[in-house]
């Protein structure tokens, strides 16, 4: 059997602060063995892990990989201000006025992410 991805590792400045941020993002909680100043938090959401390591160096440039979320029980624009009252930045908005496109976010550290349409709006 091939190797499989056990989980999305993310460098970031407080590794506790920004799982936060995903664990809520993503309708998880932070492994419970994980606490403040910690230098690893890990969020097992449905069907991703996510494993934040506090690192020294700051983020500098456009993340190389990027996360692209679906909502599964709300609209994209609905999705997009729920993030956005998390903490969430406006990147860029690439809706387009026949509802299709994405929103680019970034989240409290500045990595971008994507937030697309729902199965049911594609299915629209």
């Amino acid at each position: 059997m091939a190797s499989l991805v056990r989980h999305v590792t993310i460098d970031c400045a407080d590794a506790y602060r920004l799982g936060g941020f995903w664990a809520e993002a993503l309708d998880s909680t932070l492994h419970e063995d994980d606490k403040p100043g910690d230098p690893e938090a890990l969020v097992a959401a449905t069907g991703i892990t996510l494993l934040f390591v506090t690192v020294p160096e700051a983020k500098t440039v456009k993340n190389r990989v990027h996360l692209d979320l679906q909502p599964q029980d709300r609209t994209r624009d609905e999705e997009v201000e729920r993030i956005l009252a998390l903490g969430a930045t406006l990147v860029a908005d690439q809706r387009r006025p026949d509802g299709t496109g994405w929103v680019t976010l970034a989240d409290i550290e500045g990595n971008e992410f994507c937030v697309e349409r729902s199965a049911a709006e594609r299915a629209a």
